[in-house]
């Protein structure tokens, strides 16, 4: 191979009669749409950040973001210490996570294997970046969309190699078509030893690195810096998620460094944890005065039922969607998941499970309003959308698939269980306000502490059994011990308390719903701080 400069000539792919071939390249057979994929030879990485800038400058992507950078790791102690490079980028996965879970199709994956983008669609829901195993994604801080590397597609599509690639002094960067055996990157990946980054999560990964080292693939091999403070950077007013390295121990016996890396932020913030109370409470508030309808502890045609349900269940249902809506980067283009829906997305499913939900309290609501006892057939579907606005959250959890703590098969099961607390707490409250007979206040209360006190069993049983794997033990000692464990000690103490409710009395609930959301925060926080790149 010869080294190639930045004033060197681009490599152009030229068309020739049924074949295709490269300047100084061997003819590719051209029968077969090309399945694009990207060798990088570590052995010959010198961490000179070019494909870094040149990345910056082709795809104009602004400052404190990027689409590609190279990753230091420093192994060792001192005078006997080694460097080890990794440059970092999108895997362009063949089973891509981020594609499944954008609920417009603004991520999509092209025929010939390129994970692209199309930022006109994308509402900025960030459950791409959530999804991403590999901390590639990120919202472009200028025009609020997401990007990443998408390999240069537009350079590719006229024959011309990624930015990348040509500036690259060492030939460490090498783009080829994997279905012709006699290019260099089909060549390397078919014959010689290379590893992809955290196979477990089974993307199929077209991001194929030789000669890597396991400090640099692996995102808990290696201790982050104190204070937050890097070679070249001083990054510690960034919350990389771990205060001073991440709680360890690090898989790696080697004494292992991060010396350079990029900022790293959570997707979802306090709006995500807020959401997920909002919603608890708008299923529990219809599902709760439901069960007490079916066991005959309230009338048709008391209030509990004809007012109460209907109300609270739509206005939080209300709040729920104006807070998902608040957490978009592009708030006005939410239509986007009704109008071009990707099925595939459960935020897609979600949404159209919640505005089927909220057309039957709609319509429970307007019986309501006209006199008439809403029908008891209304409560069947009511029930069945207000399970599903319950648990549906936990597949939307699970199509973060870099997030091994939201991997939980009881997932579905505990959200129900909190939309019982919050529905048992809610509907004591507007017995209570309703000056209903001290029996409906008893049934409801005596569900909130039913609720809570499975809520603290499942609480126990997540924290007590051993994790799957580490990413998913250093989420839940995060969130244990960290830097949410006052939230989670909040909502521990607030489901106690609630359990005990029949003999505290119903003064417990207000705290009870307080500390459900602290539980919520802690969760979904914590949740998110284990590095992935």
């Amino acid at each position: 191979m010869r080294a190639r400069g930045h004033d060197a000539p681009e490599r152009r792919l030229v068309a020739s009669g049924p074949s295709v071939y490269c300047e100084d390249m061997e003819p590719v057979n051209a029968t077969s749409r090309p399945a694009w994929a990207k060798v990088v030879d570590q052995t010959r990485c010198i961490g000179c950040h070019a494909c870094t800038t040149a990345c910056k400058s082709e795809n104009e992507v602004p400052l404190s973001v990027t689409r590609t950078y190279v990753k230091y790791v420093d192994t060792g102690v001192f005078p006997e210490v080694r460097r080890s490079f990794q440059v970092t980028r999108c895997n362009q996965c063949a089973e891509p996570p981020c594609v499944e879970a954008c609920p417009t199709a603004a991520m999509f994956r092209r025929s010939d294997g390129i994970v692209d983008f199309d930022k006109s669609v994308c509402i900025g829901c960030k459950a791409c970046i959530a999804a991403c195993p590999y901390d590639a994604i990120f919202i472009n801080p200028d025009d609020r969309s997401a990007e990443k590397c998408n390999f240069c597609a537009h350079r590719l599509d006229i024959g011309l190699e990624p930015a990348c690639v040509v500036v690259c002094p060492t030939e460490a960067l090498l783009v080829g078509d994997l279905n012709d055996p006699s290019s260099k990157v089909a060549r390397i990946a078919n014959r010689d030893p290379v590893a992809v980054r955290r196979p477990e999560k089974e993307t199929l990964p077209k991001l194929y690195y030789k000669g890597a080292d396991q400090v640099t693939l692996d995102p808990l091999a290696a201790q982050r810096p104190g204070g937050g403070l890097f070679m070249w950077s001083e990054q510690g007013d960034v919350d990389h998620g771990v205060p001073a390295g991440h709680p360890g121990p690090w898989n790696s016996s080697a004494a292992a460094v991060l010396s350079y890396d990029i900022p790293h932020r959570a997707p979802w913030d306090f709006r995500v944890s807020l959401y997920t109370w909002t919603k608890s409470i708008a299923a529990g508030a219809y599902l709760v005065p439901l069960l007490l309808l079916l066991a005959g502890t309230i009338e048709p045609a008391g209030p509990i039922w004809t007012w109460a349900a209907p109300v609270l269940a739509g206005l939080f249902l209300a709040l729920t969607g104006a807070v998902l809506v608040w957490d978009l980067e592009h708030p006005a283009r939410f239509h986007l998941i009704l109008r071009r829906p990707q099925w595939r997305s459960w935020l897609v499913r979600g949404g159209f499970i919640i505005g089927g939900y909220g057309a039957v309290l709609a319509a429970h609501f307007t019986a309501a309003l006209a006199g008439a006892s809403p029908p008891p057939w209304l409560g069947w579907p009511g029930g069945c959308l207000a399970v599903l606005t319950a648990v549906y959250t936990a597949f939307l959890f699970g199509q973060a698939k870099g997030r091994d703590m939201w991997q939980n098969p009881l997932l579905p099961v505990h959200f129900l269980v909190q939309a019982g607390v919050a529905g048992g707490g809610a509907t004591t409250l507007a017995a209570l306000a309703f000056g209903a007979p001290p029996a409906v206040t008893d049934a409801a209360l005596l569900v909130f502490a039913v609720s809570s006190a499975a809520h603290a069993l499942m609480i126990a049983a997540e924290v007590l059994m051993p994790p799957p794997t580490a990413h998913a033990r250093l989420a839940e000692r995060e969130m244990t011990h960290g830097r949410f464990s006052r939230w989670f000690a909040l909502g521990v103490l607030g489901a106690l308390l609630g359990a005990a409710a029949p003999w505290l009395g119903w003064t417990v609930v207000p705290l009870g719903l307080v500390a459900l959301l602290a539980y919520e925060h802690a969760y979904v926080q914590a949740g998110q701080s284990v590095p992935l790149s």
